[in-house]
C-alpha cells in the first residue's frame, strides 16, 4: 500500500466471478486515493475456483489491488490468520466487511489489531438451509460495528429493527460510473430483444419470466429473451423453455463479461426478483438506455418512477408482467421515452462520483 494514506481493507466471500457488490467494491479504490484513502480488497474464495479469474481481470482493469484467500469453509481457521497477517502487514486502519463472514472475522480481529469496523449491507437474498444461521451471525455483528452502510431504505429499516444504533447507520445507495456505461450502436433487424441478468436462482423469478415470454410469443414472434448469469437452475430453466416450445426464442448463455455489449443489445430489461437490495443491474440497464420493467422489490420503487423512467409491477404477479412487457413490445415510442428518462435519473441521482463523496465523508467521520 502507498505510504501516508489511511488504509482500508475490503473483505468479502465470493464464488466464481461474484455478483453486484463487486461492481461497487472493485470500482472504489481509484476514487478514494485523491482523498487520502488507500484500498486493498481481500476475497475469500473456494480453492480451484476457475471463475475467480474473471474477477481478478476486472479488478486489474479498474486499478483495484486484489488479494485472494483460499477458504475451505467454516472450519478453515487459516483464513483468520491470513487476514490478521494482511491487516498487520498493510497497517489496516479501517476494516470494511461486506457479508456475514467478513463481519464476524473483522469483529474477532479487532481484538488483535486496532482498527475501525465498517460494513455494507447489500441485502440478504440467497436463501439456503444455512441462511438463518448466517442472518443470526450478521445481526450479532452489525450491532457492534462502528458504521453500517445500507444500500436501500428497506435494508436501513431492517438494520434499525435488529438494534443497530441510529447514529451508526447510513444510507448510501448503489451507483453507476456513467462515463463507463455508454450505449454503443447495434444493427436494427426488426427483433425486440428482452434481457435479464442475475444468478439463476429462485428469487430472481426467471421461470415466470420464461413462461410469460412463451405466452407473448404466440402473438409477437419478433421477441427474443436472453438471461445472462450462472446458477443452480440453469438446466431446469433450459428444460422449461424447451417444454414450452420457446427454446429457439429463449437463451441462457451464462456469464457475460462485456456489460456494454450486453446492455447495448437489449431493447427491454426485466427485473422479476422477489428479493433484492438496490440492484446494480437496474442502474446499469437504466444508464445504458434499455427500457425497463421491474418488480416493486426493496429499493427499486425509490429508484424507478412508474411510467416515467420504467414500469413497476407487483412481485410474483405474472399478469402484471405480461401486461408491462406487452406494452413495451408494442410501443417503441414508450421504450425510447423511458430509456431517455432513465439515463437522466442515473446521471442526476446515482452517479458513482456522488456515491464516493458520501463514502469519503463516512470514513472521515471515523476520526471524529
Amino acid at each position: 500500500m502507498r505510504e501516508n494514506l489511511k488504509n482500508i481493507l475490503h473483505v468479502r466471500i465470493v464464488s466464481g466471478s461474484g455478483g453486484g457488490p463487486e461492481k461497487t467494491i472493485i470500482n472504489s479504490p481509484r476514487f478514494l486515493i485523491p482523498w487520502g484513502y488507500n484500498c486493498l480488497c481481500a476475497y475469500m474464495r473456494p480453492p480451484q475456483d476457475a471463475g475467480f479469474e474473471v474477477l481478478r481481470q476486472r479488478a486489474e482493469a479498474a486499478g483495484c489491488p486484489l488479494v485472494d484467500i483460499e477458504d475451505r469453509g467454516a472450519t478453515d481457521f487459516s483464513v483468520v490468520k491470513k487476514l490478521l497477517k494482511l491487516c498487520r502487514e498493510n497497517d489496516v486502519q479501517i476494516w470494511h466487511g461486506h457479508d456475514y463472514k467478513s463481519n464476524a472475522i473483522g469483529l474477532l480481529l479487532r481484538r488483535f489489531h486496532k482498527m475501525k469496523l465498517v460494513t455494507t449491507v447489500h441485502g440478504w437474498v440467497h436463501h439456503t438451509s444455512k441462511t438463518p444461521l448466517y442472518y443470526a451471525i450478521d445481526r450479532f455483528c452489525l450491532k457492534r460495528y462502528d458504521k453500517v452502510i445500507c444500500v436501500s431504505d428497506d435494508l436501513f429499516e431492517q438494520c434499525r429493527k435488529i438494534g443497530v444504533r441510529p447514529e451508526r447507520l447510513t444510507l448510501i445507495e448503489n451507483a453507476i460510473d456513467t462515463d463507463m456505461f455508454q450505449r454503443c450502436s447495434v444493427p436494427a433487424d426488426g427483433l425486440v430483444r428482452i434481457g435479464a441478468v442475475g444468478r439463476l436462482e429462485e428469487e430472481k423469478g426467471f421461470a415466470p419470466l420464461i413462461e410469460t415470454v412463451a405466452e407473448i410469443y404466440k402473438t409477437h414472434p419478433e421477441i427474443r429473451l436472453t438471461i445472462y448469469g450462472e446458477g443452480s437452475l440453469k438446466g431446469e430453466l433450459e428444460s422449461l423453455a424447451k417444454r414450452l416450445g420457446v427454446d429457439n426464442v429463449v437463451s441462457l448463455p451464462g456469464f457475460e463479461r462485456d456489460l456494454i455489449k450486453l446492455y447495448s443489445s437489449l431493447d427491454i430489461f426485466v427485473l422479476n426478483s422477489i428479493r433484492e437490495g438496490l440492484p446494480n443491474v437496474c442502474l446499469e440497464a437504466m444508464a445504458m438506455g434499455a427500457a425497463m420493467t421491474a418488480t416493486a422489490v426493496a429499493g427499486v420503487p425509490k429508484l424507478v418512477t412508474d411510467g416515467v423512467d420504467g414500469l413497476i409491477i407487483p412481485m410474483s404477479d405474472k399478469a402484471a408482467l405480461l401486461s408491462a412487457l406487452t406494452k413495451l413490445i408494442e410501443s417503441p415510442e414508450l421504450r425510447r421515452t423511458l430509456a431517455v428518462n432513465a439515463r437522466k435519473t442515473v446521471e442526476e441521482r446515482f452517479s458513482f462520483d456522488k456515491r464516493m463523496e458520501k463514502m469519503r465523508a463516512l470514513y472521515d467521520s471515523l476520526e471524529e
